[in-house]
């Protein structure tokens, strides 16, 4: 699985880099470092839908405070 985040100036106002550190985190404690890629990327054209993820090819809007929903959602169902 791949997870890129939008780290453009738009989703970095959005709280990307706070979305990014969590991910690493949650990766990290489900023990999913084989599993998960995690990338950053510049602007994917979505700029006022929040920061923006891509889970493979499908797009997410992600904040800071749904990122454990997102997570459990999108990753954990799919481990």
């Amino acid at each position: 699985m791949k997870i890129t985040v939008c780290i453009g100036s738009s989703c970095h106002i959005k709280g990307s880099r706070q979305v990014v550190e969590e991910l690493r985190r949650l990766i990290r404690e489900h023990q999913l470092e084989d599993q998960v890629e995690l990338c950053g990327t510049f602007c994917l054209g979505k700029c006022q839908q929040g920061v923006c993820v891509m889970v493979d090819e499908t797009f997410h809007s992600v904040s800071p405070s749904t990122v454990q929903d997102f997570f459990d959602t999108c990753v954990l169902s799919h481990k």
